[in-house]
Formats: C-alpha cells, sequence, structure tokens
C-alpha cells in the first residue's frame, strides 16, 4: 500500500445542542478516527479535528444522570473508583465517552489530542 504522508486536515465543529450523549461520541469517534475519509488507515493519523460546542445542553436519555457509573481500577487492591455521572460535568462525561470508544492503541492519546470541548 502507498503511504500519503500529506494528509490534508481540517476543524469540524460539531452543534451538541439537544443530542444525546452516545450518539454524539460516536459521531466524534468517526470523524476523529478518519473513518468519513476514502484515505482511512488504521496504522495513521488521518482524521479531522473536532471543536464540540454547546456541551452543556447534551440531554441524557432515561434516567442515565443518576444511574450511570464510571468506573477506573488502579490496578491495586481494593483500588476500584466510581463516579456517578451527575457528580462530572458534561465536558468530562463526553470526553470519557469519546475516550472510550476510541481504539485502544498507541494512537489514541495523540488522536484525543484533537478534540475540543467548549
Amino acid at each position: 500500500m502507498k503511504k500519503n504522508n500529506s494528509v490534508i486536515t481540517t476543524t469540524t465543529i460539531i452543534d451538541a445542542k439537544n443530542q444525546s450523549v452516545g450518539r454524539l461520541a460516536s459521531a466524534v469517534a468517526k470523524t476523529l478516527l478518519g473513518k468519513t475519509k476514502v484515505t482511512y488507515q488504521p496504522n495513521f493519523i488521518c482524521g479531522d479535528k473536532v471543536k464540540v460546542i454547546n456541551v452543556n445542553n447534551i440531554k441524557f436519555t432515561g434516567r442515565k444522570l443518576e444511574t450511570k457509573i464510571y468506573r477506573h481500577h488502579s490496578q491495586y487492591l481494593g483500588g476500584l473508583k466510581t463516579k456517578f455521572a451527575k457528580e462530572m460535568t458534561k465536558k468530562q462525561v463526553l470526553e470519557q465517552t469519546v475516550y472510550c470508544m476510541l481504539p485502544n492503541n498507541r494512537l489514541r492519546k495523540q488522536i484525543l489530542k484533537r478534540l475540543t470541548i467548549e
């Protein structure tokens, strides 16, 4: 396969007003990965930069705001840390959701740097 070192990136602005968290995060992750482009390669950063606006107007469907739990474990005994979605800001919830939708490899942190949330 021919390598393309010159990838043209643009900034995509997504309005989060009245969108559910999961559907919004899925669209953001696809754009960050570059799956909407013809030149998609899984081992190369070819996605666009994404800017999400109006994050405070995201809607949670059902009772997810009270019942959704985010867990993190430190790999030590008794190291499970839990947070409810209502304890976090909506910006943190969206960042965590997009982070979990990206592939678990070396490019994940570099791809996430291309996301700005306002």
